[in-house]
């Protein structure tokens, strides 16, 4: 049976990044490092810009562009 509430497999999401957390606007199960390209499970998404709407794979990543656009 399929979970209404689980998001598709493979499917990218579009999330409204705010201080702190962040709102899924679209059902998916990842999303895309701004920097690298890496692909970002939703589970473990734990860095980005609201200022930029970005997302970042690693703490290291985000300081980095951060850094860049200082």
């Amino acid at each position: 049976m399929l979970d209404m509430l689980t998001p598709p497999a493979g499917r990218l999401a579009r999330l409204h990044y705010l201080p702190g957390t962040f709102r899924q606007l679209s059902a998916g199960d990842h999303v895309i490092c701004a920097v690298t390209a890496a692909r970002i499970p939703l589970d473990v998404l734990r860095y980005w810009s609201a200022e930029r709407q970005e997302a970042y794979a690693s703490a290291e990543i985000a300081t980095k562009r951060l850094l860049e656009q200082a």
